[in-house]
């Protein structure tokens, strides 16, 4: 089945959500509601070839926890990703078994055309 993981206090993540076809049948996963397990992030890893793929450098936590001058490695991306739902960079979208990591226009277009 194909999974949405999102969070539901999201506005981009509720608008992306809304412009989905109806028809198509999605588990969704809320990740603050429900975190996400080592197992799903693996998964989640296998598909797009890195954490870092998967980490949000936009987040607060980011910003805050000064990160970005600091030289993490694949293992710190898992490891916060873990701790903090706001590291996961989102929506993610496994259509398929494949990948779909973030918001832009152009991971949209893609997520669209697989779902067509």
């Amino acid at each position: 089945m194909d999974i949405i993981y999102y969070l539901a206090s999201c506005d981009t993540c509720r608008k992306i959500i809304k412009s989905l076809p109806k028809e198509h049948d999605f588990k969704f996963h809320d990740i603050k509601q429900d975190p996400i397990t080592v197992k799903e992030l693996e998964q989640m890893r296998e598909l797009s070839g890195s954490y870092e793929a998967l980490f949000s450098k936009k987040a607060v936590l980011y910003k805050s926890m000064d990160l970005k001058n600091k030289s993490l490695t694949e293992e710190d991306y898992k490891k916060y990703i873990l701790e903090h739902y706001t590291f996961l960079s989102r929506p993610v979208f496994i259509i398929k078994n494949k990948i779909y990591i973030g918001n832009t226009q152009q991971n949209m277009l893609q997520v669209m055309k697989a779902l067509a």
